[in-house]
């Protein structure tokens, strides 16, 4: 049995993105620059995947734009934000849970001249609002909090983060990771008052190489490609345009019978918590309920290192994380983890098991069985 538990990572395309994309790339296969007829054809499919994008979020068509995904996304937001912005201030709050597409500009722009404020979490991954709002200063210009984690599944109360946010100051910008969430929550960026949502087309059974990013129609934001002016200026370059058909196709499916979708993935998620915490020297980093997200479960296995566990299940042909797999080229000890205090000793010795809409309870049941085999046997090797 082959069993994919590393949906945080990727997903597999649902078939009718794989039709649509397929279709779009060998049959309206135009430039949506071009003005003869299948060029104004690839700009159809252009618009109707912004179109169904903006519906899942009750906003205008218009305050969507394509990127080439969740990186370029977090990047174009910050960077976007900072430099359309920096007269009126160069203070930016942020958290110690971030992931690396927005830690690494944040970074940058530390080098550049700004200030960055990182909030700590508690033990379950959340900020504290009270030192979120005492962290805003007169010249605070832009927050950015991730909606879920991608590591350990935790949900910030984005909601109420930007409500504080906007009572200190309307004029700051609320940047939102949504790459995680989207397709796991109704997000409404006009009620949460969200400026900047990013999303990844291949988190939610789309297409790699594609995503999105929600701008405000009112907030300040500076492009970062400059070109042939496609997007209103925003972003220069020729739409991705099998890619933008196919997220379109992927935000659709996953936003039908979402209630559904959803229940049943909190099932299987509650299910593998329950079998996991029956085994020895195991710890769960993911917690049950609305605080953290349907598809996330972070698990520490004392005495095996993450890797070797890794590869065991992969020969039993189970696929699992063992962080973000963006990191996967530069390994190094979690932040995450640290910041949300798990023990030095299990640091490096932790998995993280992601659902999609594909997996099944059989699934998870060779999984668990799998695991219960190899743990005491991989825990023989321990290291001394």
């Amino acid at each position: 049995m082959e069993v994919y538990l590393d949906n945080s990572a990727t997903t597999r395309a649902l078939d009718s993105v794989q039709e649509m994309v397929a279709r779009v790339m060998t049959e309206d296969y135009g430039n949506p620059s071009s003005r003869h007829r299948k060029g104004m054809e690839a700009e159809r499919y252009i618009k109707e995947a912004r179109c169904a994008i903006a519906r899942t979020l009750k906003v205008r068509d218009k305050e969507i734009f394509f990127t080439s995904g969740g990186t370029e996304s977090n990047n174009m937001a910050l960077f976007g934000a900072a430099m359309a912005n920096q007269r009126a201030g160069k203070h930016i709050i942020s958290t110690r849970i971030e992931h690396s597409s927005v830690y690494r500009p944040l970074a940058c722009l530390e080098q550049l001249g700004f200030t960055v404020t990182y909030l700590n979490v508690d033990r379950e991954g959340h900020i504290c609002l009270e030192e979120m709002e005492q962290a805003i200063r007169p010249d605070t210009i832009l927050v950015s909090v991730m909606y879920v984690n991608n590591e350990i599944g935790a949900v910030e109360p984005v909601e109420e983060i930007g409500r504080r946010i906007k009572e200190k100051n309307p004029q700051i910008l609320f940047h939102v990771d949504g790459i995680q969430a989207y397709g796991k929550y109704e997000i409404r960026p006009k009620k949460q008052e969200i400026d900047l949502l990013s999303v990844s087309g291949h988190k939610i059974h789309g297409p790699k190489g594609v995503g999105f990013l929600y701008i405000n129609e009112k907030a300040k934001v500076k492009p970062l490609l400059y070109g042939g002016g496609q997007q209103r200026d925003m972003r220069s370059g020729t739409e991705n345009v099998p890619g933008a058909a196919g997220l379109g196709v992927a935000a659709r499916e996953m936003y039908t019978d979402f209630s559904e979708k959803i229940r049943r993935m909190r099932d299987l998620k509650d299910y593998l918590i329950d079998q996991m915490e029956d085994l020895p020297g195991i710890q769960v980093n993911s917690k049950r309920g609305e605080g953290s997200a349907p598809q996330i479960i972070s698990v520490s296995f004392q005495g095996v290192r993450s890797e070797v566990l890794l590869h065991a299940l992969e020969e039993r042909g189970i696929y699992v994380s063992s962080g973000s797999a963006c990191s996967s080229n530069h390994p190094a000890i979690s932040g995450t983890l640290k910041a949300v205090g798990v023990e030095k000793g299990l640091l490096d010795s932790t998995l993280r098991f992601s659902l999609g809409i594909y997996n099944t309870r059989e699934e998870l049941d060779y999984t668990i069985e799998a695991v219960k085999e190899l743990l005491p046997v991989l825990r023989r090797y321990q290291r001394g």
